[in-house]
């Protein structure tokens, strides 16, 4: 697809891993003023006294050319001698934060106590770092996801890295959501774009908690955009993490149809993959466009032919007037 025949602009909201590879093949293939990315902030905590950021940090390593591509997150052939000396000094070094990783930490951590917004941190990291495509937050507020489990009440990263996604999870909140205010650069984003798109990512605990700042999902009901999710749930299972096991445990089924069934009314396509083409009649009733492409994302080439694909077919469902 030529630049001319691209949307204007294109707003992609994405989590950590998933929506990472999905954001990196739209950034290989458009330019950057015509995009941008909504990242996720409900999963930060502070560590050993640090602000962390893993997906705002996961986005961010993937398209400065950083991220260590076999885990998916952090920096590739990262040192952990700080943390060696942490554990050595008797702290929890359950989150495995790299020697890289403590600098950005110290950084944003420094800017955040004298009182600098967020936003401008993180849109700073991300220039310093040569990635020209803007992350942008969903708000400066402070938003935190928790999980119930049989144990209680735990923090995300608690229950994603400490707890390795074991516990079942019978809710989920987002701590301070009801008070944030969305950020003005994310709504002039949504009021700008002619596409939007919700990344391949956990529907609850990364997409869940961007649409929960009060505004936002408004802005993109709104929208005037064409507007498509990508099931992150293929053939049953998900890619990565634990989005399937925990559709299941809240009384979704862990299928792409418990993933439409959470954006029906908010998007007016669907994509799901291959695998699950014998779905489509059935996911159409839910009112949506349902397009089948290959979603799964294991090299460069073909997250690059995924964006291509989404491109393609939202040129022609505008020209459609919406429906492919």
């Amino acid at each position: 697809m030529t630049p001319d025949s691209m949307a204007e602009h294109i707003v992609i909201l994405a989590g950590g891993v998933g929506g990472a590879k999905l954001v990196q093949g739209f950034a290989d293939i458009c330019p950057p003023k015509r995009l941008s990315v909504v990242g996720n902030v409900a999963d930060d905590w502070e560590f050993h006294g640090l602000w962390v950021s893993p997906d705002i940090d996961t986005l961010t390593y993937t398209l400065a050319g950083l991220i260590d591509e076999q885990k998916g997150w952090g920096v590739r052939e990262e040192s952990f001698r700080a943390l060696g000396l942490l554990n050595r000094l008797g702290k929890e070094t359950w989150m495995q934060l790299g020697d890289q990783d403590f600098g950005l930490h110290i950084y944003r951590t420094e800017r955040r106590r004298k009182g600098e917004r967020p936003s401008v941190i993180a849109r700073e990291i991300a220039e310093r770092l040569g990635v020209r495509v803007p992350i942008l937050l969903p708000t400066d507020d402070p938003v935190h996801t928790r999980v119930q489990t049989p144990a209680g009440w735990l923090a995300f990263q608690e229950y994603f890295v400490r707890e390795r996604c074991a516990p079942p999870v019978h809710d989920v909140r987002f701590d301070g959501a009801e008070r944030a205010t969305a950020t003005p650069e994310v709504l002039g984003a949504l009021d700008r774009a002619d596409l939007i798109v919700i990344a391949p990512s956990n529907p609850i605990v990364s997409i869940g908690p961007i649409l929960a700042v009060p505004g936002i999902r408004r802005a993109i009901e709104r929208s005037r955009a064409l507007k498509l999710a990508i099931s992150p749930i293929v053939g049953g299972r998900a890619i990565k993490g634990p989005a399937a096991e925990m559709l299941r445990t809240l009384g979704h089924t862990a299928d792409a149809r418990g993933v439409a069934k959470l954006y029906a009314g908010l998007v007016d396509a669907f994509v799901i993959d291959e695998v699950d083409r014998s779905e489509a009649a059935a996911l159409s009733a839910l009112g949506l466009s349902i397009w089948v492409e290959q979603t799964v994302m294991r090299t460069r080439e073909e997250k690059c032919h995924l964006a291509e694909r989404l491109l393609k077919r939202a040129s022609l469902a505008t020209k459609d007037q919406g429906v492919a």
